[in-house]
C-alpha cells in the first residue's frame, strides 16, 4: 500500500501537497484548482474551489493501480465535511488503528475531527473512484458566515471525542443537489456564486435530514424562499407547495403547520397559483 500525507493549511498549500503526492500538474482557472493526473500508478482529476465564505468543495475522480492510504492531518478551522460517493467506494477511519467505515455508491457522509488524530482514506487498486466533499468551517469565523447554520451544524454533527462519523444513504433530494454541482453551465464568478448557493442548499439539507426539530430547522430555509417569492410569481403558474416540493425545502405534510407556527398566517390563502 502507498501511504501519502496531507499537511492542512491553505486551499493552495493542500492542492500543491496534493499535487506532490500524487506527481501532477495542477492549474488553476477563476479561482478553482484542478489536478491533472497521469502517472504509472494513478490516473485521473482533483479539483476545487474555496469560496469567499470560506466553504470548500473538491472532486475527487480516480483509477489508482495500488492501494493508498492519505493521511489528512486536523484543520485549524475545524471544518465539517460532507460527502457524496457517486462510484465505487472508499473507507475511513480516525488514526491508523481507528474503526473503519465505508463509504459506498451512493452514499452520503458526514464528518467532524477536532482532535489531533488523522482522519485517513482508503481507496482500493484499479477501481475507479467518484466522490465529492463540501468543507464547512466552524471556528475563526469571519463576518462572511452564516452564524446560525454554523450553530446548527455543531449542535448537530459533534460528539465529546471530537471525533464524528456518519455514513448512510441520504434523500433523493440531496443527490440531485449534489449532481447539479456538476451540471452548472457557467464559467467564472457567476459559477461560483451558483456554485455557493447549491453548496449552501446540501447544508442546510443535511441539518434538516439530520435534525428531530423540523420547525427550527426549515425556518432559514423558509426565509430564504419567501425572499424569491415575488420573483416565483413572474415566472410560475405552481402554487406555493408546489414551488416548495420541487425546491426540496420541505414536505407537504409540515408546510401548513410550520407557516402557521412561524408566520402566525393561515396557509391555505397563500396556497394558490403564484402568477394569478
Amino acid at each position: 500500500m502507498k501511504k501519502l500525507y496531507l499537511n492542512t493549511g491553505r486551499f493552495d498549500t493542500i492542492f500543491n501537497d496534493l499535487k506532490d503526492s500524487f506527481k501532477g500538474e495542477l492549474t488553476l482557472n477563476n479561482s478553482e484548482y484542478h489536478l491533472a493526473i497521469k502517472s504509472k500508478w494513478a490516473k485521473g482529476t482533483i479539483s476545487g474551489v474555496c469560496l469567499d465564505n470560506k466553504m470548500s468543495h473538491v472532486t475527487f475522480d480516480l483509477i489508482l493501480n495500488q492501494d493508498v492510504s492519505l493521511s489528512i492531518e486536523s484543520f485549524e478551522s475545524a471544518p465539517l465535511f460532507f460527502a457524496y460517493c457517486e462510484k465505487g467506494s472508499l473507507t475511513h477511519s480516525f488514526g491508523a488503528n481507528g474503526e473503519k467505515k465505508s463509504l459506498k455508491r451512493n452514499q452520503t457522509g458526514v464528518l467532524s475531527n477536532t482532535s489531533v488524530i488523522n482522519s485517513v482514506l482508503y481507496f482500493e487498486s484499479h477501481k475507479h473512484i467518484q466522490f465529492s466533499l463540501i468543507g464547512v468551517p466552524t471556528s475563526n469565523t469571519d463576518e462572511n458566515q452564516d452564524f446560525e447554520m454554523i450553530s446548527q451544524l455543531k449542535k448537530r454533527f459533534r460528539n465529546e471525542s471530537g471525533n464524528y462519523i456518519y455514513v448512510g444513504h441520504g434523500s433523493l433530494k440531496i443527490a440531485q443537489k449534489w449532481q447539479e454541482l456538476k451540471t452548472l453551465p457557467q464559467q467564472g464568478i457567476v459559477r461560483n456564486l451558483l456554485k455557493k448557493i447549491v453548496l449552501k442548499e446540501i447544508v442546510a439539507l443535511e441539518i434538516a435530514q439530520h435534525s428531530y426539530n423540523y420547525i427550527n430547522t426549515f425556518v432559514p430555509i423558509l426565509n430564504l424562499a419567501t425572499k424569491q417569492i415575488n420573483e416565483i410569481k413572474r415566472i410560475s403558474g405552481m402554487n406555493i407547495s408546489e414551488v416548495m416540493n420541487a425546491a426540496g425545502l420541505a414536505s407537504r405534510h409540515y408546510l401548513p403547520r410550520i407557516f402557521k407556527e412561524k408566520y402566525h398566517l393561515s396557509y391555505k390563502p397563500y396556497n394558490q397559483k403564484l402568477a394569478s
